[in-house]
């Protein structure tokens, strides 16, 4: 691992290490988490803390984007739900757009892209309908990602408004058809929490917005399930640190619950992702200095080390290292999308896509 990487963990967990760097440490901190999508969160963090005048501008910069990517997400989401007013089924925020519309700290500096909405897999046709009457357009136009999407993956093919300029992810589920777990996504909306202004739930502060009428958040271990999912089960791991840091936030949150951790092993196992949670929470108590329940964390492995280092595989100037490592998750997190022949065809098809141009 990097002395860069694990200066900015250690920054994140503990702010007050910072009075100690010299410019080469900041140069690299900021680089670091510049390429981790951390820089808000670290000026989050460093807010009102002694830095130097330069540090001190390029934090101010982070946390006014930080804070115009929070007015931009919240606004798609009041966009998507005006335009799903008639729909009467669940829709369901998530990632980053739900942890601002809870006021989690998760949310605190967190940069937000895309908005991901999670319905009903029968209801998929009908919401659809809605959001492309409401001027979103189909951003795949070839009809083999189209197909690929629609057939095997657990969204929709991403869609992008006209006019905004914003992407919306329409999820069924929150894992691949094709990935060896089968999270239980009807138990995840039906758990769902409503949005609601001014009211406490299920140890979640809920937005202040008196608009948020019709959309929901999931419950905290299923949120927490599913950014653990993201984060090991499906993909190949780039911008691990940034989502173990939103494991850590919602695990020291949500853990002041009562009965959070029994909860969290129930959904783990009803997700079929409970060696995904235990080795989470070890890597999180590892780099993040998270506590953890002993018990549903479970006994250290030794692949934990691999998974850790590539985490961590930045240099100072935020470039990425370790290339055989990185290919090595790539190829596993393939390998965990889908079986072996499928993904051999779907690398092949798509190879072939690429050498016509």
């Amino acid at each position: 691992m990097t002395a860069a990487a694990r200066r900015l963990t250690a920054c994140l967990v503990d702010p007050r290490i910072a009075g100690q760097f010299g410019a080469r440490q900041w140069n690299e901190l900021i680089a670091t988490a510049r390429a981790e999508r951390l820089i808000g969160a670290l000026a989050d963090r460093l807010d009102g803390r002694s830095v130097p005048e330069e540090v001190a501008v390029v934090l101010s910069d982070a946390r006014v984007m930080a804070a115009q990517e929070r007015r931009a997400a919240l606004w798609e989401a009041d966009c998507a739900r005006r335009a799903l007013a008639g729909y009467e089924g669940k829709a369901v925020l998530l990632k980053g757009t739900a942890y601002v519309a809870a006021n989690l700290d998760a949310g605190r500096g967190r940069s937000i892209g895309d908005l991901d909405l999670l319905v009903a897999e029968k209801d998929l046709e009908e919401v659809e309908r809605a959001l492309l009457a409401a001027g979103w357009e189909w951003v795949k136009e070839d009809a083999y990602d189209d197909a690929y999407y629609r057939r095997w993956m657990h969204e929709l093919p991403p869609l992008i408004h006209r006019d905004r300029d914003r992407m919306i992810d329409v999820h069924h589920t929150i894992l691949p058809k094709t990935a060896r777990p089968t999270p239980d996504a009807k138990a995840m909306i039906g758990s769902a929490i409503a949005l609601q202004p001014d009211e406490k739930a299920k140890g979640v502060r809920l937005a202040k917005f008196s608009s948020w009428h019709g959309l929901h958040i999931l419950s905290p271990a299923d949120m927490v399930c599913h950014s653990i999912a993201h984060l090991l089960a499906d993909g190949e791991m780039d911008g691990g640190l940034r989502n173990l840091w939103d494991i850590d936030r919602m695990l020291r949150e949500f853990a002041g619950s009562a009965n959070f951790w029994d909860a969290l092993a129930v959904r783990a196992r009803r997700h079929e992702i409970l060696p995904y949670v235990r080795r989470a929470l070890r890597l999180a108590e590892r780099i993040y200095d998270t506590p953890v329940d002993e018990k549903l964390r479970g006994r250290t492995l030794a692949s934990d080390k691999w998974f850790e280092k590539r985490m961590m595989a930045r240099d100072g100037w935020g470039r990425q290292t370790n290339r055989a490592l990185r290919f090595f998750f790539y190829i596993r997190g393939h390998w965990l999308r889908m079986p072996p022949k499928m993904l051999a065809r779907h690398l092949w098809i798509k190879w072939r896509k690429g050498q016509r141009g």
